[in-house]
């Protein structure tokens, strides 16, 4: 579980956040806390929630099984 965990977490910021730049922007974007998005961006351990991956996929316009899949889960 805490391999499928990291995937997701490196994926969100490897490609979106981090392209993006802008933690506050991001996170008004996707409806979730910028101190969310400082920890997928710099927390090694961060455990994200279901709650957040449903938000950012929602900011996204993608359904969670083609998120899944983009992720490789």
């Amino acid at each position: 579980m805490t391999e499928a965990n990291r995937k997701i977490v490196e994926f969100i910021r490897d490609e979106w956040v981090v392209p993006l730049n802008n933690n506050s922007k991001f996170a008004v974007d996707h409806n979730i806390d910028e101190k969310t998005v400082r920890r997928i961006r710099d927390d090694e351990t961060y455990q994200i929630a279901l709650l957040t991956i449903m938000r950012i996929c929602h900011g996204k316009n993608l359904t969670l099984a083609s998120f899944f899949k983009m992720v490789g889960i």
